[in-house]
């Protein structure tokens, strides 16, 4: 049995940048660096991004057998939850505040705007990009919205984050979620058969 073991695989993250744009934005091509009309959502927490994927199943089961027959896949729920630093990001203050971010252009340098008595389903597109060292990973959601935030306390020992977590759906033309995996200089072959022969 070979030993693929390889610490250049483990992925400690240097960085955790998360940007947004209008939804089903297509995605930067590869792992380039995000330009219009991708913005960055600012500083995040040493934490970066809690991203869960949870299943659900139903057994069939049926006369004459102790184990289910079959088993349904009846739904699969994507979702990340990160923590903003920047308390007044715009761009981030409107996904808190469930408002369009042109409600928190300021008039004489403030903005005043009435928070939803009803939530409002804005949606966006989201990259998050994460790297250690030449290794990269992004997700790519086209269609995500903030299903739930943190509480908010402005505090004098620290500053003000701001948690959000996203969910995510399908897109038009792509799936809910896209993995990009940039592996640096690691060699990874011996992970895969050889082809052909």
């Amino acid at each position: 049995m070979a030993d693929t073991r390889n610490a250049d695989l483990t992925f400690g993250a240097t960085d955790y940048l998360v940007y947004m744009a209008a939804m089903n934005t297509t995605a930067p091509t590869g792992l380039a660096d995000p330009a219009t009309p991708w913005v960055n959502l600012g500083w995040v927490t040493t934490d970066g991004g809690l991203l869960k994927i949870e299943d659900e199943s139903k057994d069939i089961d049926a006369a004459g057998s102790l184990e289910p027959i079959r088993t349904l896949l009846t739904k699969s729920t994507k979702s990340l939850q990160v923590t903003f630093l920047e308390g007044l990001n715009p761009l981030v203050r409107s996904l808190y505040d469930n408002v369009p971010v042109a409600s928190l252009q300021p008039t004489d340098g403030v903005a005043s705007y009435s928070l939803p008595d009803k939530p409002d389903d804005l949606r966006y597109a989201f990259l998050f990009d994460t790297m250690d060292g030449e290794k990269r990973i992004r997700l790519y959601m086209p269609n995500g919205k903030v299903t739930e935030r943190g509480d908010e306390q402005p505090q004098t020992e620290d500053v003000m984050p701001v948690q959000l977590t996203f969910k995510f759906y399908k897109g038009s033309s792509s799936a809910a979620v896209k993995r990009t995996i940039d592996y640096g200089n690691v060699d990874v072959s011996a992970f895969f058969p050889a082809q052909g022969g």
